[in-house]
C-alpha cells in the first residue's frame, strides 16, 4: 500500500524525530557491573530462598505453597529478564561474561541462551515489519489477509488469537518443546543445538539432584506452579509489548527500525512492585529504541526524558482491553477487533 505525500512527509518526520531520540538515549548504554550484580544477588538468592521454603512447607499447607509460587514464580521472570539483558550485551561490559551468566540463569529460566539470544535478535530486527512476521512475533494478520482467507483459515486463526491458546497452550509449548528443541535452526549451524542441548543437560543435572534429595513428587509440587505462573507471565508480557491499540506495523518497504522501535512498543505503566519483578522491561519503547540500555537505567531515562513516558503507555487495565485487538487495519493504522473489522466491510 503506497502512501500519500502528505503521509510519506509525516512519516519522515516521525522516523526523524525516531532517530533523534536513539542518538540522545545512547548515553544510556553503558552498565555498571557492581550495581548489576547487586540486581543479581538480590533476585537470585531470595529465588533460592523462597524455593526452598515452598519445598519446606509442603509438610504444613499446598495452599501456603502456592501461595509463595506467586512471589517466586515473580523473580523467575526478574530472572529471565536479567538473562534477556545478557543477551543484549546490557548487563555487563565484556561479552563473554553476559554470556557466561545468561548460560548459567538459563537453566534456571528454562530457556536456552543461545538459541533465545538469535531468535530475540531476529525479533528486534523486524518487530513491525509485515514482511517478517515469521520471526519470533505473534502471528497478526492484517484485516486484508483474514477475510481473503476460507472457513478453515479464519477459524484456525481466531483460535490461535484466543486467550487459552495464547496463555495457556502457548506458555506449555514454549518451554515443553521449542526450548527443549529449535526446530528449523540447522542453518543456524551447530550453535543453536549445542546450546539447547547444554541447558537440557543442566536442568536434568539440577532434576536429578532434587529428585535424589527430595524426591519426584515434592520437587513437582514445588516447580511446576512456578514455571506455569513465569512461563504466563512472561507470555502475556511478550504479548502486550507489541499488541496494543496504537502500535506500528508497516510493509516492508515502508518499514523503519526507529519507528518501529519507539511507536511499535509499548510503555506498559505497571505498579511499582510490579515494576520491580518485571525489571522495567515495560519501559519497553525505550529499550526496542536502544537495546542495550541495562533494566536498571531505564526509569532513569524516563525521570530525565518525561515526554517518553506518554509514548505508547498502557495500564494495566488498558493492557486487558488488548485481548480484544486481533487484526492490523492499514486503513486506519491501528489493530482493530475481530468486530469491528466485520463492522467496517458493511
Amino acid at each position: 500500500m503506497h502512501r500519500t505525500p502528505a503521509a510519506a512527509t509525516e512519516a519522515k518526520t516521525i522516523e526523524a524525530q525516531a532517530r533523534d531520540w536513539g542518538r540522545v538515549l545512547a548515553a544510556y548504554r553503558d552498565p555498571r557491573p557492581r550495581r548489576s550484580l547487586a540486581e543479581l544477588a538480590v533476585t537470585l538468592l531470595p529465588f533460592i530462598g523462597l524455593w526452598f521454603t515452598m519445598l519446606a512447607s509442603l509438610q504444613y499447607s499446598y495452599v501456603l505453597t502456592l501461595v509463595l509460587a506467586v512471589p517466586t514464580a515473580g523473580l523467575m521472570v526478574r530472572l529471565f529478564i536479567i538473562q534477556h539483558d545478557c543477551g543484549h550485551g546490557a548487563f555487563l561490559r565484556r561479552r563473554r561474561r553476559n554470556d557466561a551468566v545468561g548460560r548459567v540463569l538459563g537453566v534456571l529460566t528454562l530457556t536456552p541462551y543461545d538459541h533465545w539470544r538469535r531468535c530475540h535478535a531476529e525479533h528486534h530486527a523486524g518487530s513491525g515489519n509485515l514482511g517478517r512476521r515469521d520471526l519470533g512475533e505473534i502471528t497478526t494478520l492484517t484485516v486484508a489477509e483474514y477475510r481473503a482467507r476460507g472457513f478453515w483459515g479464519r477459524l484456525g486463526y481466531r483460535l490461535y488469537r484466543h486467550p487459552l491458546v495464547l496463555f495457556g497452550l502457548g506458555p506449555f509449548y514454549l518451554f515443553a518443546i521449542e526450548n527443549r528443541l529449535p526446530a528449523g535452526r540447522m542453518r543456524a549451524g551447530w550453535g543453536p543445538w549445542f546450546g539447547t542441548m547444554a541447558t537440557n543437560a543442566g536442568i536434568a543435572g539440577l532434576s536429578a539432584a532434587a529428585i535424589w534429595a527430595f524426591g519426584w513428587l515434592p520437587l513437582l509440587l514445588v516447580q511446576l506452579p512456578v514455571v506455569v505462573l513465569a512461563a504466563t507471565a512472561g507470555v502475556w508480557l511478550f504479548y502486550v509489548q507489541h499488541q496494543f491499540e496504537t502500535t506500528s506495523w508497516d510493509e516492508a518497504e515502508d518499514w523503519k527500525h526507529p519507528v518501529a522501535a519507539l511507536h511499535g512498543s509499548s510503555h506498559y505503566d505497571l505498579p511499582a512492585v510490579l515494576r520491580w519483578f518485571t525489571a522495567n522491561i515495560g519501559v519497553h519503547h525505550v529499550h526496542h529504541l536502544v537495546s542495550r540500555i541495562p533494566f536498571y537505567r531505564l526509569p532513569e531515562v524516563l525521570r530525565d526524558h518525561p515526554a517518553l513516558r506518554a509514548v505508547g503507555r498502557l495500564t494495566l487495565k488498558d493492557s486487558l482491553r488488548s485481548l480484544r485487538l486481533r487484526l492490523w487495519d492499514h486503513e486506519a493504522r491501528r489493530l482493530v477487533s475481530f468486530r469491528e473489522a466485520r463492522l467496517a466491510a458493511t
